[in-house]
């Protein structure tokens, strides 16, 4: 049977509110629910003393009936003047959840605004403090309580939860696989330093910076960190009167850098009219980058159907792991030799595809204060944070199985580790 489930109509008193402050409450819709014979008992449940929260944060959590061994989980986070509940009611990760098996936790706002906090320095910096703190303490909470799958842990949100979705994974690229942000901002676009929880200039979409910068400000959350990076999903409204469309595309620049891809969309297509689809450093359902635009869509863009394409770029909706794109078609191999303030590094790039590679791409990070002053074998550009090295004439070509050797002197500010984060082409690859 289909029921609907609206979402709770918001007081009169609100109502000047929501014309200020930022509100995403997507649209009522349809939800299909299980046969009649087959009802799920399972309901939202509030946790309390889930860990450290700092700032009164509150949890929900969905357990579906079918929950599986080791299990995804979904952190689903609201818009402004929301709550953890609102979010439940008004889209379809717990029946998506009854589907698949995967837990959701539901964060929810307390401070009057019920908004999140994206914008001081504390939540833009790792364990920092204020929210970001309390929802890692809720997957903390769930990965103990249900042995959940720690390479399985994602983040989707509207409007204000979008933001924070962009906030938790430049605060956590080691904790979350893959995000999604229906009508966001960049991290650290809406950062203040007064205490306010707003931020103008962002919202009208006056601020654009090179995909260096924003690059450098997400991984600046989290300074030293060398490992993979989270998987993106951007949504966004042209007609977006909240959060200016040019927020999109600077979201676009921040996360094709933080992955180490090209700004040139790898495939474009049209999965819905008036919607267009890029995908960057690669052409799959798994890219590391996918951005829809909704043409001549406002800012509550959030409609049905919407979460089910969340899970397949997520890969919940096969029950099983999401893996990079092409994972394990090349792999490479780093190590350092370091003196006081310089270090050099020698890189090895395996094709362990079966396909040859005709013209390569290497994307990798470098640790915070490291800057490539000269290099072999290869082009490097930018000389710090994500580098892409591009081929030599005499080593463009990668047979199965063969490898190429190159490398490159450093500067370095303490901080002699190696690289992190390789990509070939686009495609993650194992480090060996």
């Amino acid at each position: 049977m289909t029921t609907a489930r609206p979402l709770r109509t918001l007081l009169a008193a609100l109502l000047p509110l929501l014309a200020a402050l930022l509100v995403a409450a997507p649209t009522a819709s349809a939800r299909t629910e299980p046969a009649a014979d087959a009802v799920p008992t399972a309901t939202l449940t509030e946790v309390t003393d889930f860990g450290a929260n700092p700032s009164n944060l509150r949890m929900y959590v969905y357990v579906p009936d079918s929950v599986t061994a080791n299990p995804a989980v979904l952190v689903a986070v609201h818009w402004c003047t929301g709550s953890g509940p609102d979010m439940y009611n008004g889209t379809e990760y717990d029946t998506l959840a009854d589907q698949y098996g995967f837990v959701v936790v539901y964060p929810s706002v307390t401070r009057s605004s019920k908004c999140f906090d994206v914008s001081s320095p504390q939540a833009l910096r790792r364990d920092g403090g204020s929210d970001p703190v309390g929802i890692k303490s809720m997957i903390d909470w769930a990965t103990r309580t249900y042995d959940a799958d720690t390479d399985r842990i994602f983040a989707t949100g509207i409007s204000s939860g979008a933001m924070m979705t962009n906030v938790l994974l430049g605060d956590y690229p080691d904790v979350f696989a893959a995000g999604a942000a229906f009508s966001g901002v960049p991290f650290g676009c809406f950062a203040t330093t007064d205490g306010s929880e707003w931020n103008s200039a962002c919202a009208q979409g006056t601020v654009t910076r090179t995909a260096q910068q924003w690059g450098d400000i997400a991984r600046a959350a989290y300074p030293g960190y060398t490992g993979p990076r989270p998987r993106m999903q951007l949504w966004h409204g042209t007609e977006d009167d909240v959060l200016r469309y040019s927020n999109f595309g600077e979201m676009i620049k921040q996360w094709t850098n933080v992955q180490g891809v090209a700004q040139t969309p790898a495939a474009t297509d049209t999965p819905q009219s008036g919607w267009t689809r890029t995908r960057y450093g690669g052409t799959g359902d798994r890219a590391p980058v996918e951005a829809i635009s909704l043409q001549g869509v406002g800012h509550n863009l959030y409609g049905n159907g919407m979460a089910a394409r969340v899970l397949t770029f997520f890969g919940l909706d096969s029950g099983g792991p999401a893996p990079q794109p092409q994972p394990g078609s090349c792999k490479v191999t780093a190590t350092t030799n370091a003196w006081s303030t310089g270090l050099t590094a020698s890189l090895t790039i395996t094709n362990t595809s079966t396909t040859p590679v005709n013209g390569w791409r290497l994307g990798f990070t470098l640790p915070a204060g490291q800057t490539i002053t000269n290099g072999w074998g290869a082009t490097y550009t930018p000389g710090s944070g994500a580098v892409t090295a591009t081929n030599a004439s005499y080593n463009a070509a990668l047979a199965p199985g063969a490898s190429v050797s190159i490398g490159y002197q450093a500067s370095h500010t303490g901080n002699s580790a190696a690289p992190g984060g390789f990509t070939l082409n686009g495609t993650a690859c194992t480090a060996g």
